[in-house]
């Protein structure tokens, strides 16, 4: 009697999201940063929203040294949250500030951090925004001509060059009309 044909032996599928190991694998290098794990460096635009994690990178935190006389079963001080932010946005930053820290300690579970300490630099490893449109040369010439002859009966000749010089900008623009 022949025996039933049986497959060789398979492997059970064990696949591990690469999301899954970066935590593990660079926690050791946050810890030297203050960090206590991985997720508030990885989950910052969601702790902090889109708007405020486009121009802001928690640094490191920095945490308190503990005082001699100190009881060991006193609760942490909590620490300070040192951040990068991008030129004039600290403003709004350091008006959110009391926002920023709680959602920075809800998403941690416990108060952590009692302060920000900003940072105004340039953000590391982000291209340069140019926010200024870009407009086509040949446009731009066409509108200069454009706006001259309308500011031509200005008497200021400053005035009239700076209204030129607006004028060309404004009509060189590409405004696209929205459908009301």
């Amino acid at each position: 009697m022949k025996t039933p044909f049986k497959p060789p032996f398979k492997r059970k599928a064990s696949g591990v999201a690469l999301a899954d190991l970066i935590g593990a694998a660079i926690n050791p290098l946050l810890a030297k940063q203050g960090f206590g794990e991985s997720s508030l460096i990885m989950d910052w635009p969601d702790i902090v929203g889109e708007r405020l994690a486009s121009r802001t990178e928690p640094l490191r935190l920095q945490w308190p040294t503990r005082a001699p006389n100190r009881s060991p079963d006193a609760p942490p001080e909590p620490a300070t949250l040192i951040m990068r932010v991008e030129g004039a946005f600290a403003i709004e930053v350091q008006h959110l500030s009391a926002v920023i820290i709680d959602r920075v300690n809800a998403h941690l579970g416990w108060r952590c951090v009692g302060r920000l300490a900003i940072r105004q630099a340039p953000l590391e490893g982000r291209p340069d925004r140019d926010k200024r449109p870009k407009i086509d040369p040949v446009r731009e010439a066409l509108a200069g001509k454009q706006a001259e002859s309308v500011t031509q009966s200005v008497a200021d000749p400053d005035l009239r060059a700076a209204l030129t010089r607006l004028g060309t900008k404004v009509l060189a623009q590409d405004h696209k009309k929205s459908p009301a």
